[in-house]
């Protein structure tokens, strides 16, 4: 089932609304935002120069650095009056981003997440158990939204509160669970200590993950664990949320709401604008933004772009997953460290859970890399000889696939940290020390 009619519009139509929208919105911040009139203006580019789609290339890139520069609502172009919802990010490396919604905004997003529970198989039949926490965080409050558009019935449960959650989806007979993955691990596994018979105590048919990059081997043990499709989101706060792109039964490729988002891949060292199916950072340009657009956003996430035609009917261009965030990225003595690929070489493993924790330090002049990973319950009874053959296999495996010598070190179940929200893969102790 296809939500709306612009999901399947011919390319030739779908570029013709594109770049009506594009030509509006670069007027648009060109008008009221002297930040971006100011860049315009450095380029040498007006709004009049974008006669075609290819002409976003002379637009100025935007980061994230630009949104705070301007905290709190610089880059609004819209007077306060007129903004009905804020959300921010956390913060945690100085002054948060903030973004703004009018009600045109706002049925826009609404409107990206319905598209994202339909691809999931949802309806107004379907019960959606939330547990994206609520807050400032865009992520509770998005998905909430969606699954009201589309008439389902909807469980604000937000995260934490682990067994209670597994509680209520269960009695409410929940079909569709929307969280992070790796909290919906956690569930599976406090539902499997408490020895739930997952095929006849809960009634999910399919999910609805993000927030955090994810291995294969990751969305195959949830997906496998719960009995049920698993559906990969894609968004951010800056842009608008959750519902940028979602991957459709048919293809793990994630499709893009081109008519919203205007998507791009770039080399992150030149800024030049890579072919289709060659991996590079993400920009996105919103196209019916009205508090907060942003032109040529750099994402800092890693991906591809795909234009085969998918099975679902759906005509819109497709997202590889990501592959991770180029700021996430760590240079280990030379090579580029990904903790999905990590977490790929762990998936791949016997005997280990999926949660683990990257540690870079210095050890004298060169680069050192631990690695935690959480041993599964049924092998803490093998001999101190077994652990060491499985901690000499992960080590093994991560030179000939990653060409990265890392220590590994076996730790208990449950010992490594959980996060409700991201999990906190990366400790970079070397960034501390800069």
């Amino acid at each position: 089932m296809i939500y709306a009619k612009e999901e399947s519009l011919r390319r030739e139509d779908l570029q013709k609304l594109q770049l009506q929208r594009l030509q509006d919105t670069a007027e648009r911040v060109y008008t009221l935002t002297p930040f971006y009139k100011e860049k315009f203006d450095e380029t040498g580019v007006t709004p009049e120069d974008i006669q075609s789609l290819e002409d976003i290339q002379k637009l100025p890139f935007t980061k994230k650095k630009d949104l705070r520069d301007h905290y709190p609502f610089g880059l609004f172009t819209v007077p306060m009056s007129q903004v009905v919802r804020v959300h921010s990010s956390s913060g945690t490396t100085g002054k948060p981003t903030v973004v703004g919604y009018t009600k045109e905004d706002m049925d826009v997003w609404d409107e990206v997440m319905a598209r994202v529970f339909t691809m999931a198989g949802g309806s107004a039949e379907d019960v959606v158990h939330n547990a994206y926490g609520y807050g400032l965080f865009t992520g509770g409050l998005g998905f909430h939204n969606g699954a009201e558009k589309i008439g389902a019935t909807l469980i604000p449960a937000s995260s934490g509160f682990t067994d209670r959650q597994n509680m209520l989806m269960k009695d409410f007979k929940a079909t569709i669970l929307a969280s992070t993955p790796s909290f919906a691990l956690h569930m599976a596994e406090a539902a499997k200590k408490s020895g739930a018979d997952f095929k006849n105590d809960f009634k999910l048919k399919s999910g609805v993950f993000g927030a955090e990059p994810t291995s294969e081997g990751l969305k195959e043990e949830v997906s496998k664990v719960w009995g049920i499709d698993y559906h990969e989101v894609y968004g951010l706060s800056e842009i608008i949320g959750p519902g940028v792109s979602c991957n459709c039964k048919h293809s793990k490729l994630l499709h893009v709401a081109e008519d919203h988002f205007y998507v791009e891949i770039i080399d992150s060292k030149t800024g030049d604008v890579l072919p289709d199916g060659e991996r590079g950072e993400l920009v996105i340009t919103s196209l019916t933004k009205q508090a907060l657009p942003i032109i040529r956003y750099r994402t800092g996430d890693i991906t591809s772009l795909h234009r085969e035609p998918c099975g679902c009917g759906r005509t819109l261009v497709r997202m590889e997953s990501i592959v991770g965030r180029a700021d996430d990225m760590i240079i280990v003595n030379g090579v580029n460290v990904y903790p999905s690929q990590v977490e790929h070489v762990i998936a791949n493993t016997e005997g280990v859970t999926l949660n683990y924790q990257i540690i870079a330090d210095k050890k004298g002049h060169l680069d050192k890399l631990d690695i935690l990973v959480e041993v599964s319950d049924e092998i803490m009874t093998d001999s101190i000889a077994d652990m060491e053959r499985l901690k000499k296999e992960i080590q093994r495996e991560l030179a000939n696939n990653l060409y990265i010598n890392a220590s590994v070190k076996l730790v208990e179940p449950r010992t490594i940290e959980r996060s409700m929200g991201k999990a906190v893969r990366v400790v970079d102790k070397r960034r501390d020390d800069a």
